[in-house]
């Protein structure tokens, strides 16, 4: 798979951003931490699949329920 100029842009975003916001999660229980991993993994994977918001948008959905269950 190729990425262009604009999917890597906004890859690259949304990397930066997750991993600053993840440095942040020192107070969070393990579930709150699985979650937001969760989340920002199937962002990740929703944006490369398709590259549209939609597409990040649901997959940081169902990557936030995912890991909100894998946690319980």
């Amino acid at each position: 798979m190729k990425l262009n100029t604009r999917s890597f842009a906004a890859l690259s975003a949304v990397l930066l951003v997750s991993a600053l916001s993840l440095g942040g999660c020192a107070g969070m229980t393990q579930q709150e931490k699985s979650t937001a991993t969760g989340a920002v993994i199937g962002g990740v994977v929703g944006n490369v699949l398709c590259g549209g918001l939609a597409c990040t948008g649901a997959g940081a959905a169902v990557g936030g329920v995912i890991g909100h269950e894998v946690a319980k």
